[in-house]
């Protein structure tokens, strides 16, 4: 993905000279192409993510365009005000890259985690928010913020051992995207890099699977009428269980006149912290997301059968 991401920039600021690409001290070798091609509009502003989105919301104000890259537990957690009052109350069309979110970084501990960022930009008024789980929908995602009126947020994970699809496709951020489809009673919704887990669960026990790379714009009906045929959802995502994907699913089903009793489990991290400094495989495992802590507790719970 980061390597889309990479291609993705160059080529934008290769087309168009008002294009800016700001960094907070992080991304080096993810921005090499662009430092060549077109040094004057890749900004590395170092261990200032605050004033940076306020750089970035006054070029905005005068015409140009802008990327916004940090670490996620920086972009957008360090920043949130400034994002909230230079960049949605003014409703700019500034996009944010918040890459390493989840337990990526889980080494370096709490400070590098992130797993409330998706619920702390849900709370703010026009962004939007999308979380690509393989290359091809990071190509959606980027082309779909791009083109939009309005602030946006993408979120980067572990996610490049995913591959789900096979060809660029135009995003439609009001739904969700069927991914494998089994006339079962229970399906999985998977946002980011959870999906790879989800699909090696859809393997072995032939359930319908979907992803959903888009978060803020899910339309209440068409939801709905995707998941009307199912008994049991399962919501997959590596952020907190609080304000995610999972409750974004329960509200919008809560929303609307439900036709049939339907179960819904939320798989994510618990409201807490990673309790000890680890490889990235270890926190997903102490935080029960690894496919056999994922499988045990839908056995558990019989939402595989």
């Amino acid at each position: 993905m980061r390597e889309v991401l990479s291609t993705y920039l160059s080529a934008k600021a290769k087309q168009d000279p008002n294009l800016y690409v700001f960094s907070g001290d992080h991304g080096y070798a993810l921005f090499d192409t662009i430092r060549k091609q077109t040094p004057d509009q890749f900004i590395n502003v170092g261990v200032s993510e605050q004033a940076m989105v306020g750089y970035a919301a006054g070029m905005v104000k005068e015409g140009m365009k802008a990327f916004v890259y940090g670490l996620a537990a920086f972009i957008p957690i360090r920043v949130l005000e400034f994002i909230k009052m230079d960049v949605c109350y003014d409703n700019l069309p500034i996009i944010f890259l918040g890459d390493g979110a989840g337990l990526v970084y889980a080494n370096l501990g709490a400070s590098h985690q992130c797993a409330e960022d998706i619920s702390s930009l849900r709370a703010l008024p026009n962004i939007k928010i999308y979380s690509p789980a393989d290359s091809y929908e990071m190509q959606a995602c980027l082309d779909h913020a791009y083109h939009s009126p309005f602030p946006s947020y993408i979120r980067i994970g572990k996610s490049d051992k995913a591959r789900v699809h096979t060809s660029d496709f135009p995003l439609v951020s009001d739904r969700l995207l069927l991914i494998k489809n089994y006339p079962t009673k229970n399906c999985i919704v998977a946002t980011g890099s959870m999906l790879s887990v989800a699909l090696e669960l859809s393997e072995k026990y032939k359930i319908t699977v979907f992803s959903a790379p888009s978060l803020t714009d899910l339309n209440a009906e068409r939801l709905l009428l995707d998941l009307s045929p199912f008994d049991k959802i399962i919501s997959m995502e590596e952020h907190s269980i609080q304000g995610g994907l999972g409750s974004i699913l329960t509200e919008l089903i809560m929303q609307s006149v439900v036709q049939k009793k339907q179960q819904l489990l939320r798989i994510g991290i618990r409201n807490r912290f990673t309790q000890k400094c680890g490889s990235y495989e270890y926190a997903m495992m102490e935080h029960g997301l690894d496919f056999a802590s994922v499988e045990n507790e839908l056995l558990e719970k019989s939402m595989l059968i």
